[in-house]
């Protein structure tokens, strides 16, 4: 079992030591369930002002927990989002700088891994994106590489539905655009049936069994839920089409995807409530970057059925304006979180992982992270995020406060928005602020030299076995 000390906080460019969580005032560990979108902008639900693409079971989700107006992938690309989301660090900690790129190292710590140690069943559905999961046949793109071998049955997830990249969001293992992806649910295993139709329900089918058995065994869960819509191959089945007739077809497609999600998502929530679990169950929702499609400087992700829009931010997938990582987020726990409300708090992916150990009473890792608790905020009791988010992509590196971003794309040129003022970042304050530049550079410099250490190995201690 792995002993969990308490660790250096990378917060705002400062590293503490701390006792960071108390033991948790819930008698009962509540079950956790990670949803997470593939390209959806900010822009494509209802309950961000959307009035076209029909989002019910999730403007219902915003209604009955926490909105989060700023909510910000980890990157603005998929797989070092998704990095994140499960280990409360950047992925340049570890080596995934971008998709396809790098793989999760096995001295990383792993939510799955942790909810496992104190007794959680745990389970990965949909797209993994962390490193290939066959060694010996060459599926998706990284198939057959054992160099990058990382599947999540590796990583802490006890029963998987996973694939390594995207598949069509409809019939997902014919006509693939890229031949050879298969649904893995273990070394060297992949499903054989139940996968025509819509590719959300076909995740779901197999979510809802899980937490059925976690439910008969009175045993608390852990389900990560990564759908592959509405990222391409953009594929809607003829119901979902049908709701879409005034508009072209690729919109059918795009919007119709994004409406067979939201029918799963509301699947999942009234089978909760079937089994008396939706009380002590928290869900989040969120996006893994912006939405893709040709503009804002991302050309390599335009495609026909890429319709997604970003609510008005500037620039899409692929570039750190607030386009690229501003994503619909939501946090819903019946039990402990009050519905209906809104924050401005600037929350990330990251923040997952600080957030449910906080709940569990456990401390951190000794390494740094670079997410906070959401628990204040979450409670009502905290509106402003004291330190700063740190994003990176290759030939771009940003910071975020609560007020402004600093973006360069060559650290010796800066652009500064207020974002309280200005968050469809219009603009660029940095010669009129030049001293808040300054100030953030060194923020920015000592994260970016964080990192780097980190992905050198500093970091890794005797704490994972």
């Amino acid at each position: 079992m792995k002993i969990f000390p308490i660790l250096p906080l990378f917060l705002g460019g400062l590293l503490a030591q701390t006792t960071l969580f108390a033991q948790p005032k819930i008698a009962q560990k509540p079950n956790i369930i990670l949803l997470m979108a593939d390209d959806l902008g900010w822009g494509d639900v209802g309950f961000n002002g959307n009035k076209i693409i029909r989002t019910p079971a999730l403007n219902q989700m915003a209604s009955d927990g926490l909105v989060f107006d700023r909510f910000y992938a980890g990157s603005a690309v998929c797989s070092p989002t998704r990095g994140s989301c499960i280990t409360g660090r950047n992925p340049y900690r570890y080596g995934i700088y971008f998709a396809n790129v790098g793989m999760m190292k096995k001295e990383e710590i792993t939510i799955a891994e942790v909810a496992k140690n104190i007794g959680y069943k745990t389970a990965h559905f949909g797209k993994w994106h962390l490193g290939s999961l066959s060694k010996t046949i060459k599926d998706g793109r990284r198939g057959g590489n054992e160099n990058v071998y990382s599947p999540p049955w590796e990583n802490g997830f006890d029963t998987c539905f996973s694939t390594e990249q995207a598949v069509p969001t409809w019939n997902p293992m014919k006509d693939q655009s890229i031949a050879g992806t298969r649904y893995w649910t273990g070394s060297e295993k992949s499903a054989t049936e139940n996968l025509e139709g819509d590719d959300s329900r076909v995740m779901m089918d197999r979510v809802i069994p899980f937490i059925q058995d976690a439910s008969k065994k009175n045993t608390p869960f852990l389900a990560v839920v990564w759908f592959h819509a509405p990222h391409a191959p953009v594929v809607a089945g003829p119901k979902y089409l049908a709701m879409y007739k005034s508009v072209d077809e690729n919109k059918q497609h795009y919007y119709g995807c994004i409406t067979a999600m939201d029918e799963q998502i509301g699947r999942l929530r009234e089978k909760l409530k079937e089994l008396n679990l939706a009380d002590n169950t928290l869900i989040t929702f969120c996006s893994d970057n912006g939405p893709a499609g040709e503009g804002g400087g991302t050309k390599q992700y335009a495609g026909e059925r890429q319709q997604g829009v970003t609510g008005g931010f500037r620039g899409r997938k692929g570039v750190l304006y607030e386009g690229g990582l501003r994503v619909p987020g939501i946090i819903v726990w019946p039990k402990e979180i009050k519905n209906g409300q809104h924050t401005s708090f600037p929350a990330v992916t990251s923040d997952y992982f600080t957030t449910i150990l906080g709940i569990w009473g456990l401390d951190l890792p000794k390494r740094p992270y670079d997410g906070v608790n959401l628990m204040p905020v979450l409670q009502g009791k905290s509106a402003e995020r004291s330190g700063f988010i740190g994003f990176q992509i290759p030939k771009q590196q940003s910071i975020v406060n609560q007020k402004y971003k600093l973006i360069t794309n060559d650290q010796k040129t800066f652009e500064l928005y207020n974002l309280l003022e200005d968050p469809y970042e219009k603009t660029d304050l940095a010669a009129k602020n030049p001293q808040v530049v300054e100030q953030m550079k060194v923020s920015l410099f000592q994260w970016l030299e964080s990192c780097k250490k980190s992905n050198q190995g500093a970091d890794y201690h005797d704490d994972k076995d």
